[in-house]
């Protein structure tokens, strides 16, 4: 089941960051719903060959939350379990950005802004080639302070890209405070429908809504498709929810016990 396959992605997510004693646990969190629907029900993929041609590419925006992504990878059976230990280590290809030296990984992403434009690039590519494949791009609501993330928006419509997915992990915290009080990104929906993509909202802890979603894009002829999820930081373990002290900050020994008790991990 997809939520077992969620909860699995948040305990080894958790694990990987108390064990490296890395940052973004809150950020990884938040997402795993949406990699669980994704890596269980939506992408075409094959493990054991990572890099076949009629895969779909997924690319993780927000770099920074890599680990529940590996989580994904190994779980799907790209990487082998216990490599999810050596991350954040010397030597280990598990770096604490997402690469792109790890199976399953499209492209190396840190640098907020890049998984759109890069995305957009792939999806653009597709249309040329004539291939049937689907591009979707997982991004954060922080990011959208980002210029190119607009440059490519408008570069997606114009080109009628239909076979990309972007998912915008909205929930509405970054590095030191609130997105709302950093920088405003309201009426996102509005704004963003003005630059020619289909919106859709969704409860990014709901696997059926998002799941729905994702399988029946596009919603519309010629336009590129666009989620806004709805999630909290942090989300499955109650004393890190809607906390923006867990972007940097790493469980001990006793928070990572307490965790995983609530996790069932």
């Amino acid at each position: 089941m997809t939520i077992q396959f969620a909860n699995k992605i948040r305990s080894l997510s958790l694990k990987m960051v108390h064990e490296a004693r890395a940052s973004h646990i809150g950020s990884a969190l938040s997402i795993c719903d949406i990699l669980a629907t994704l890596y269980d029900k939506v992408l075409t993929f094959n493990p054991e060959k990572p890099y076949w041609e009629n895969r779909d590419r997924f690319i993780l925006s927000k770099g920074h939350a890599c680990v529940s992504v590996y989580a994904a990878l190994a779980i799907s059976g790209f990487i082998k379990i216990d490599e999810l230990d050596s991350y954040g280590k010397d030597y280990s290809r598990l770096m604490s950005h997402i690469s792109h030296k790890v199976p399953g990984v499209e492209f190396s992403t840190g640098s907020l802004g890049h998984g759109l434009p890069f995305g957009v690039g792939k999806a653009f590519a597709a249309k040329k080639i004539g291939a049937k494949w689907r591009t979707f791009v997982l991004m954060s609501d922080g990011e959208l302070a980002e210029g190119s993330n607009w440059e490519a928006f408008l570069f997606a419509s114009h080109h009628r890209l239909d076979n990309i997915v972007a998912i915008i992990d909205y929930n509405n915290l970054q590095s030191f405070g609130s997105v709302d009080k950093t920088l405003n990104i309201e009426p996102l929906s509005d704004k963003l429908k003005s630059f020619g993509w289909d919106v859709r909202c969704v409860d990014g802890h709901d696997h059926g809504e998002i799941e729905n979603l994702l399988t029946t894009a596009p919603w519309a002829p010629n336009k590129p498709s666009i989620v806004i999820a709805h999630t909290i930081k942090g989300k499955g373990v109650s004393f890190m929810e809607n906390s923006v002290d867990w972007h940097y900050q790493s469980p001990n020994d006793e928070q990572l016990e307490a965790a995983l008790l609530e996790i069932g991990g």
